[in-house]
């Protein structure tokens, strides 16, 4: 009897996506696509000329998701046209699942029901290794590989090596996935994850929820990977039950990668993390938030795919509560999705978060990505709690973001300046 060969999460995914049954790091593949993601900025305005050239029809319309959510609400005529543009190009195009001003794509995708372990599924966006929370494949492509995914429902790719990052240790309160990341990103680099497969794994990694289990897929994209894999278990399953996924469809047991794998590995010490901060203009530019010193804010900044979830909102309440924004600090806050903001309200994390200052705005990528309200001005300093901190992003190019958790951003918005949430947690 032949020996099945030992393969890692990504290769088994990659593999079943190729219709093989097993894959080596290092060949070239080509993958059927379960599903294809893109949003108002990269999407039809980018792919509709291309498609149009090529006289090219979608080879599954059921298959394409649609998410508005760069130039929501519309804030000029430019970006009313852009979107405009996206719900004509749908309807014509026979795309059903368009999901129009709901929120951010990353965190609409599975909270829709899209995504479920084994999938294999292409974005058009950086962050789309969001998905890999779930157990999918999931990664971000250019508006000319989109166009090829459209017309053949295929795309060829280099089958990646895994780096295992595990994590053991129970996080002190305060402390959370985006700490985890923005630890890795100080260790690894912007380029660690050299485009491979990253997997996060350990029992701390088990223990997070599955919204701070998107925060660590989602910034695989900072270290650099493909992707950013979690194997899927029963908190994944309860998950996507919620989000109206059949039972049958949610496989677990064969989306786990073999123990004999071959994968570099990277280890960590979650008891010993500090709450941490990313300073201009580098998620790798990160440090425990004391050595920051006393950096003062004009803007916080609670929003963006990594930093608005439900769970990220809740944060920055248990901060708040029976707190005010200091004086000369603004506190913004963008949920991550229609939904969010609706169970926000019903339980009262919204009121504890405008009753103490914070502005609310539109679910939608916003200000992380330089778009309508919360854009900075010259020379202006803002705590994010969004992904990137790269110069001129979120507005002017002399102003200055730091990233850190939603506890220290809500921490940094009562201090009106950058301080330890641990200070407000006691």
């Amino acid at each position: 009897m032949t020996q099945a060969i030992p393969m890692t999460l990504a290769e088994k995914l990659v593999a079943r996506a190729a219709g093989r049954e097993s894959v080596r790091p290092g060949e070239v593949v080509t993958a059927k696509v379960d599903l294809a993601m893109m949003h108002d900025s990269g999407g039809p305005r980018r792919v509709a000329p291309m498609l149009e050239r090529l006289q090219a029809r979608l080879w599954d319309p059921d298959r394409v998701v649609v998410i508005s959510d760069h130039y929501v609400p519309a804030v000029d005529a430019e970006s009313a046209g852009i979107l405009d543009l996206t719900r004509k190009w749908v309807k014509a195009a026979g795309v059903t699942n368009f999901h129009d001003m709901q929120g951010i794509c990353h965190v609409v995708l599975p909270e829709r029901g899209h995504l479920r372990p084994g999938l294999f599924v292409v974005g058009g966006d950086s962050h789309s290794p969001t998905g890999g929370a779930f157990g999918t494949y999931m990664f971000g492509v250019g508006a000319t590989e989109m166009c090829g995914v459209l017309v053949t429902g295929e795309i060829w790719l280099r089958v990646p090596e895994t780096i295992l990052l595990h994590w053991t240790g129970r996080l002190a309160p305060g402390v959370v996935a985006k700490d985890m990341i923005l630890a890795m990103c100080a260790k690894l680099g912007m380029d660690g994850g050299r485009y491979q497969a990253i997997q996060y794994a350990g029992d701390t990694v088990a223990g997070l929820a599955m919204q701070e289990r998107m925060t660590l897929s989602n910034m695989a994209a900072e270290l650099g990977a493909q992707t950013g894999l979690i194997a899927p278990d029963t908190v994944t399953r309860d998950y996507l039950l919620a989000a109206g996924v059949p039972a049958g469809e949610i496989e677990l047991a064969a989306w786990q990668g073999d123990a004999a794998a071959a994968a570099e590995r990277h280890d960590f010490d979650a008891a010993t993390l500090s709450p941490m901060v990313a300073a201009p203009h580098s998620p790798a530019n990160s440090a425990a938030v004391g050595e920051h010193g006393n950096v003062s804010v004009d803007q916080a900044y609670i929003g963006a795919c990594t930093g608005a979830k439900i769970n990220d909102l809740r944060m920055a309440a248990g901060v708040l509560k029976g707190r005010r924004v200091a004086s000369g600090t603004r506190l913004l806050i963008a949920p991550a999705s229609a939904r969010t903001t609706a169970e926000a309200a019903a339980d009262g994390t919204l009121a504890v978060l405008t009753e103490a200052g914070a502005i609310l705005l539109s679910s939608g990528c916003g200000a992380c990505a330089g778009y309508g309200a919360g854009v900075l001005a010259e020379n202006e300093t803002c705590i994010a709690s969004t992904a990137r901190n790269f110069k001129g992003r979120m507005g002017a190019g002399s102003s200055k973001v730091y990233l850190g958790s939603p506890y220290t951003v809500a921490a940094s918005a009562v201090a009106g300046r950058i301080a330890d949430p641990r200070e407000f947690l006691a």
